[in-house]
């Protein structure tokens, strides 16, 4: 399967996005990276760069909407985008159901998973239907086919691109772009670290990023794994609310208030 040549990654310098870009990185490819932790995107600079590819990184954070079109439009101008990876994102955790994420929180992974990514879609889509060429995918989460008490804004942001993407591939599509949206479960990572409890069917971000990759490869325009916990997660929204929420309950991470 050939993989796209001038590919894109936001949230690069850690986690699924630097393996992602290391999948990526080969003799001939042009990777643009940014992040926000400009040591971490230097190692995984020079990483791929061991691995034969050109890199074009920058520090950007993605809540920064102007900042990200310089960054797209820039790279686009020089390598015209093949692939737009937008991965950047941010998670939250309750510790206790004694109280839930505050305002301020809940607001901040707001814009960045969500308002962030559409920062990061909107230019390279732009230019990508002019030329009636390109991909785009979008990284979600199993969390967003059904809330979990274990991070509200997390799963709201995650549900949020999810319908995003959804409204606007059909649009893509008319115009030669394709969508896919890629739904990780578990994936070891820094930000699955801080989640308390078990993480069923862990993934390391390399097996993770290798799956992305031959999903995106072959177009799909839903990549949801592990298989067995997407499939629990799709099931959910089917079955009585009640019910779901008693399935729910007892797989709870958080302890119940007083324990």
């Amino acid at each position: 399967m050939k993989r796209a040549q001038y590919v894109a990654i936001s949230g690069a310098s850690n986690g699924l996005g630097r393996a992602l870009a290391l999948a990526y990185a080969s003799p001939g490819a042009v990777l643009g990276l940014c992040g926000r932790n400009a040591g971490a995107l230097d190692t995984v600079t020079e990483l791929c760069r061991a691995k034969g590819a050109q890199v074009v990184a920058s520090v950007v954070d993605v809540r920064d909407t102007v900042a990200v079109a310089e960054w797209l439009d820039g790279f686009d101008d020089r390598f015209p985008l093949d692939l737009l990876v937008a991965n950047a994102g941010i998670a939250s955790t309750l510790t206790s159901t004694a109280s839930l994420e505050d305002a301020e929180v809940t607001a901040q992974v707001m814009v960045t998973n969500f308002q962030g990514a559409v920062n990061t879609l909107l230019p390279a889509i732009a230019r990508m239907r002019t030329r009636r060429a390109g991909q785009v995918a979008i990284v979600s989460s199993l969390a967003a086919l059904h809330g979990m008490a274990i991070s509200p804004a997390y799963c709201a942001s995650k549900a949020a691109i999810r319908a995003y993407g959804e409204s606007i591939r059909p649009i893509l599509a008319r115009d030669g772009v394709s969508l896919s949206l890629v739904f990780p479960g578990f994936v070891k990572t820094a930000m699955s670290d801080v989640f308390p409890g078990d993480k069923p069917f862990l993934w390391t971000a390399e097996r993770a990023a290798e799956h992305i990759c031959r999903g995106l490869a072959t177009r799909r325009a839903e990549i949801a794994f592990p298989a067995s916990l997407a499939f629990g997660m799709r099931l959910l929204p089917l079955l009585p609310a009640s019910l779901a929420d008693w399935i729910l309950d007892r797989l709870s991470y958080l302890p119940r208030d007083g324990a």
